[in-house]
């Protein structure tokens, strides 16, 4: 191929992926206004909690009647990368923005990430079809919609970017879709800062050096932020699974699920684990005695709002328990408490999402660049040490994290399953590049 002809191919990629980062951006400029009105609300008038299992059953027949892509959220938007099918409904968008609104809302404990993937993508697939774009370039554009919906809610676009292309299959990047993904992030940003939308302002930390001594502390840490990883993902899991086996209607799920929370949050005495959590996030950079129950607290809220099909992302809980767990080891392990929160942050969800690079990065992008050995040695660690697991069940295998000899699947789901035996068989998938 020429030169001409690879200029235009750049030029298309660019092209297409402005124009999905213009309506994923605004589509997060808008929900980002939305969850700020329903969190004001609800700290505002707290009496509104107690109609949090009224709304999870109104939510669920509504989801169950005319939503049952949404149910399945970013796993449908994976399984389409993977391996095609029908196009991701554009009624995905609207749905799982007001359905995550509600939940939040009414005081349900989830985060945002997961509604700017969805939106994006179905943002992303209904470009494609609307303006005819050959099939063959479906996967990179739906890839750039998720790049753009998570690089513009979070106001971190090389994230979004190096995310869009990791987090379909585990151990590999989806470097056919660089072009399309990083501008869909850069423009997706843009354009929600154009909005007048802003996010979280995260401390700048200074520099540290990375000594011999300090990386021996930051394995301990990370192995603990595996722990955590694994209790996040595998109760979550367990919740869904046995609410799914004993109660067959998702509005009956969602009911039971809220009544949790509302007795939960009666019984610890405060609001601070309900919604997303960013107040603690950010006090964890400044107190390293936020106590070890705040991080637990955090993980069964979310673990059962988002076990029981409330609408809503994992990133910021994950960030809550992340950072209040780091903060508790930063004493433990005499480690200066902004960085403890900073790389807690960023490498609960790196493990449970199987996107350590692009964790790192985000990481970087919020809080400074001198955070980056530190995080990504932390990160890649915790990822290696949580398994074969995740929060997205779909999620492809492109190379495992051991040398065993791995019997033939799929999926994570298919990985962990008892049948295959556990995390630690299973076969490696065909790189989804190809």
């Amino acid at each position: 191929m020429t030169l001409v002809p690879r200029i235009k191919v750049l030029g298309f990629w660019l092209a297409i992926g402005s124009f999905i980062g213009l309506l994923s951006g605004s589509a997060s400029a808008l929900f980002l206004v939305l969850l700020e009105w329903a969190t004001l609300t609800r700290n505002t008038n707290e009496v509104i909690v107690y109609f949090l299992p009224v709304a999870g059953l109104l939510m669920g027949w509504i989801l169950h009647r005319w939503g049952q892509s949404v149910i399945r959220g970013t796993n449908l938007v994976v399984d389409t990368i993977w391996q095609g099918g029908p196009q991701i409904p554009l009624r995905l968008a609207p749905m799982v923005m007001l359905g995550t609104v509600w939940t939040h809302l009414f005081g349900g404990s989830a985060g945002r990430e997961g509604t700017a993937v969805q939106m994006g993508a179905s943002i992303a697939d209904g470009v494609l079809y609307a303006l005819k774009i050959p099939e063959k370039y479906r996967q990179e554009l739906i890839c750039a919609g998720v790049a753009g919906g998570f690089g513009s809610v979070f106001g971190t676009p090389i994230a979004g970017m190096i995310f869009g292309m990791e987090f379909v299959v585990l151990g590999r990047l989806r470097y056919r879709a660089f072009a399309p993904c990083l501008a869909a992030a850069i423009v997706g940003d843009w354009t929600c800062h154009a909005w007048g939308v802003g996010h979280a302002a995260y401390p700048v930390l200074g520099d540290l050096s990375l000594e011999p001594i300090l990386m021996g502390k930051w394995l301990v840490f990370a192995a603990a932020m595996a722990l955590a990883t694994v209790g996040f993902i595998e109760l979550t899991h367990l919740i869904k699974a046995h609410l799914g086996r004993w109660v067959q209607h998702p509005a009956l799920r969602m009911f039971i699920g809220g009544v949790l929370v509302v007795f939960l949050w009666k019984v610890v005495g405060t609001s601070q684990y309900l919604g997303l959590g960013v107040p603690t996030i950010l006090s964890a950079f400044e107190e390293p005695g936020l106590g070890a129950q705040v991080f637990a607290l955090k993980l069964i809220f979310t673990a059962i709002t988002l076990g029981a099909g409330f609408l809503g992302g994992e990133v910021t809980p994950l960030f809550f328990i992340g950072a209040a767990l780091g903060s508790v080891l930063s004493g433990v392990l005499g480690i200066p408490v902004e960085y403890g929160a900073g790389v807690g942050l960023a490498a609960v969800f790196a493990a449970a999402s199987n996107a350590p690079l692009a964790l790192s990065v985000m990481a970087a992008e919020l809080l400074g660049i001198h955070v980056l050995p530190h995080v990504m040695l932390v990160c890649f660690v915790a990822y290696i040490l949580t398994g074969h697991r995740s929060i997205y069940s779909a999620q492809r295998v492109g190379l495992f994290k051991s040398s065993e000899i791995p019997e033939q699947t799929e999926t994570i789901a298919e990985i962990d399953s008892p049948q295959k035996g556990g995390t630690s068989e299973g076969k490696v998938a065909e790189d989804a590049s190809n």
